[in-house]
């Protein structure tokens, strides 16, 4: 009977399902989108039934599309948004109202008190974080001072904290396991990635109940086991990273110095520094990139609010475009941007400004302009983001980029590909499976249990499919660079003022 590893891939717009032979292909898929929900300007929420429900269902999808049982599979493995925030009632399984997303900025202000306290320096050595409403801490704290009753009912042990892994792991185990892994625990900012354990001091200073915290785990190996009425049978939980951790590990971005950069609805850079932790001069984040066999790997990371979803704004918003696709279409009929900057920071900016009252600007524009100029613009402001914290990962690290490994859905355009090659000045490379970031998550699972033999066994089924390099006249480029950096200037600070 042949078996196989199913990866549960939670994202920001939707919940996914994705299964892999022992061969590293993909066999089956089903998708689901999850619905956005906007309360007020800056705040972004899920709700966690739908969460939960879509991601069971697509499970369900995925399984029947190649007419599997739960006996056929040898493991699951969890890959999820990262920093998304739920508190729900351990005895009922409730939910305290809608969990609070990684882009929203409602806990800006907090952060604001947080560095003029002047607790940068603290938190950034303990967490390898820079204080920002980005990160899970804050968001707990905010869940905890505005829900009724919320602070009784955590001092009373009734209320549990996870990300979203940890939701998963929960409903899946029929609320048994309360767990998170070592990568989703060092994107909260409450936990000490040298002690590998949470920090208490951060924790007051929060005002956070320890007894709200989940257990911390590897990333690869047993937890527990689904309920039988889930697959009909137990199946071993037993792979747990944040989505662009899983995704390094799936791109085999195994030695000191491979980086790769996921095109989703964020771009999130990850650069594999090996064994110990590089703490960024410029402010980069420093991470847990994966915990196996008592082994911990940490990674530099530079994270960027928007890329993939700045095509759905094209799509949705602006309605120059049908579909993500259509951009390239549509950018490749005029030879450049014509001068047009597009500086995405609808959520403020990220890695490396950290600007939280940044907002979203086109500048350049003229009675020229077309659909077309602002769809290339878009692409330009997608990869010129990406090479700004390239660029510092090579400062930080002192080690030089030779290549960068890609995936995410707009990857798969070839127009972005190219405009970041040119921008880099080095081959961008995708790899034959983009699904990198549930392959990533499977490989995992699949190694606690023996599916997979050992790390070799894996790496040698990471395959090249196509690579891009750099074809522009540098002069240009230069002169382009110079312009961004302008655009983004000015984009700055916007909200404050």
């Amino acid at each position: 009977m042949e078996k196989f590893i199913l990866s549960l891939d939670q994202g920001t717009t939707s919940s996914r399902a994705l299964i892999f032979d022992v061969s590293g292909q993909l066999r089956a898929m089903a998708q689901k989108e999850i619905g956005q929900i906007f309360p007020e300007p800056g705040q972004v929420e899920h709700d966690p039934s739908e969460i939960w429900s879509s991601q069971i269902s697509v499970a369900t999808e995925a399984m029947s599309k190649i007419n599997i049982t739960g006996r056929q599979l040898a493991g699951i493995g969890i890959t999820n948004q990262r920093e998304t925030t739920l508190v729900w009632d351990r005895f009922t399984g409730q939910p305290l109202g809608n969990a609070i997303v990684w882009q929203d900025r409602r806990t800006a202000a907090y952060c604001d008190e947080l560095k003029a306290g002047g607790l940068q320096e603290m938190i950034r050595n303990k967490t390898g974080l820079v204080i920002d409403a980005y990160f899970s801490g804050p968001k707990i704290k905010w869940i905890l001072d505005h829900h009724p009753g919320a602070r009784e009912k955590a001092q009373q042990g009734r209320l549990a904290f996870g990300t979203v892994d940890s939701w998963l792991v929960w409903k899946l185990s029929g609320g048994q396991i309360h767990i998170t892994d070592v990568s989703n625990a060092s994107r909260t900012m409450l936990f000490n990635i040298h002690t590998l354990a949470w920090d208490e001091e951060l924790l007051r200073l929060m005002d956070i109940p320890h007894s709200v915290m989940p257990m911390v785990a590897s990333s690869s190996e047993v937890y527990g086991h689904t309920r039988n009425s889930f697959f009909g049978t137990q199946v071993p939980i037993a792979g747990i990273a944040g989505d662009q951790q899983a995704a390094l590990f799936g791109q085999m971005c195994l030695q000191s110095g491979m980086v790769k950069n996921t095109y989703g609805t964020g771009c999130f850079m990850l650069m594999n520094t090996g064994s110990k932790p590089c703490i960024s001069n410029n402010n980069l984040l420093t991470t847990i990139a994966w915990q196996i066999n008592g082994q911990t790997t940490y990674a530099l990371e530079g994270s960027i609010f928007m890329a993939g979803a700045v095509l759905q704004w094209l799509r949705d918003g602006l309605g120059i475009i049908n579909s993500a696709a259509e951009a390239d279409v549509l950018a490749a009929q005029v030879a450049d941007s014509a001068g047009l900057y597009f500086v995405p920071a609808f959520t403020g900016l990220g890695a490396p400004h950290w600007d939280q009252y940044a907002r979203g600007l086109m500048i350049g524009l003229n009675r020229g302009t077309t659909r077309a100029h602002i769809a290339r613009a878009a692409l330009e402001g997608i990869a010129f983001q990406t090479m700004d914290v390239l660029r510092l990962m090579e400062i930080d690290s002192g080690l030089k980029i030779s290549e960068l490994r890609v995936d995410g859905g707009a990857s798969a355009s070839n127009m972005l590909m190219q405009i970041q090659a040119d921008l880099l000045g080095i081959e961008t490379v995708r790899p034959g499976i983009t699904e990198t970031t549930a392959l990533g998550a499977a490989y995992l699972a699949g190694l606690a249990t023996g599916f997979w033999k050992n790390i070799n066994e894996i790496a040698g089924q990471w395959q090249r499919d196509q690579v891009f390099g750099p074809a522009a006249d540098p002069s240009l480029t230069r002169q382009k660079k110079l312009r961004w950096a302008e655009a983004v200037k000015r984009a700055g600070g916007w909200e404050r003022e």
